[in-house]
This record gives C-alpha cells, sequence and structure tokens, in this order.
C-alpha cells in the first residue's frame, strides 16, 4: 500500500511537462505595502515632480535581472509614464529588514551588474540606478540605445537626489 501511495504523488512518474525555474514577479505593487515602501513610493513621486514625471503601479508583471539577495527580498513594481516608452520606466522597491541589510544588498546588486550574468543581461551601454532609503533599496535601469524616451534619463537623475547610491563596476 505504502508503495502504490507513493506512485500516485508521482514519485515515479516521469516529467514530461515544462519544469518551471523561476517564478514570474508581481506586476506590481500588492494590495499592502509596508510603510517604509510607501514612503520610498512617496520619495519617488516627490523627486520626479520637478521633471514633469509621473509614477504610477505597474500593470503588467516586470522582474530585471537581480542579484541573489535583491532575488529573495519583498518587493514592490511601479513604472514611470514615459510616452515614448511603453515597455519602459520601471522602478522596482525592494525592502529589508534594516538598513545594514539594505546597504549589502545594495553592494550585492552593484556588483552582480559589473560581472557575469548581470552583466549580459542589459544592453551594453545600460545605465543603473541603484538607492538605498532606509530599509529599502531603489533599482532602476535605462539604456541610451534601447530607451526612446527623453523622460528616461530624467528617471535617473531624479533618483539621484535619493539616499545613497550604488555603482556597478566597469
Amino acid at each position: 500500500m505504502l508503495t502504490l501511495s507513493l506512485g500516485g504523488c508521482g514519485l515515479g512518474a516521469s516529467s514530461s511537462g515544462p519544469i518551471v525555474t523561476f517564478p514570474p514577479g508581481p506586476a506590481g505593487p500588492t494590495a499592502s505595502v509596508s510603510n517604509a515602501v510607501s514612503l520610498t513610493r512617496q520619495a519617488i513621486a516627490a523627486a520626479l515632480a520637478p521633471f514633469r514625471l509621473q509614477l504610477d503601479n505597474a500593470q503588467r508583471p516586470f522582474r530585471p535581472s537581480e542579484s541573489r539577495l535583491t532575488a529573495d527580498a519583498p518587493r514592490a513594481v511601479y513604472q514611470v509614464v514615459l510616452p515614448e516608452d511603453l515597455d519602459g520606466g520601471y522602478i522596482v522597491v525592494y525592502e529589508f529588514p534594516d538598513a545594514a541589510s539594505a546597504v549589502n544588498a545594495g553592494n550585492d546588486l552593484a556588483g552582480y551588474l559589473g560581472t557575469g550574468a548581470g552583466r549580459v543581461a542589459y544592453p551594453l551601454d545600460a545605465r543603473h540606478s541603484i538607492r538605498q532609503v532606509g530599509t529599502t533599496l531603489i533599482f532602476y535601469t535605462w539604456s541610451p540605445s534601447t530607451s526612446p524616451d527623453p523622460g528616461s534619463e530624467k528617471v535617473a537623475e531624479a533618483l539621484g537626489t535619493l539616499g545613497i547610491g550604488f555603482e556597478p563596476p566597469r
């Protein structure tokens, strides 16, 4: 009976279907975001305002290539409205238990983007904005060669006014 029971659980079954290796991330913020993420969203919106850029919740799934520490972190995804680049302007806000963990994740993400898989996941001229604000980490990427909206660069400029920055090695 035990053998029959185990067989029924799929231990003896062959794997003929597709194997999912990485579940898709959420399209945007969940119905409830933490106070830290909410405050970071407000700071981002305020930094974008002088550039006449609007921050919105992401309307479809988006998950960038990311380091181990950011891949495991809770996140909220937002999108800056860029009329000439409807597929761009995504900003990911990761949350960590404390500021030190956010700094550690910022260093980890910068290192990842400067070497190996992180470097090849983006265009050669990609520009990354990694900013730590309290217990959160903000991540935005744009590329002069693939971002047709002039606002893309302004997003990075606005984010540069927030918190502490991390620069991927070249």
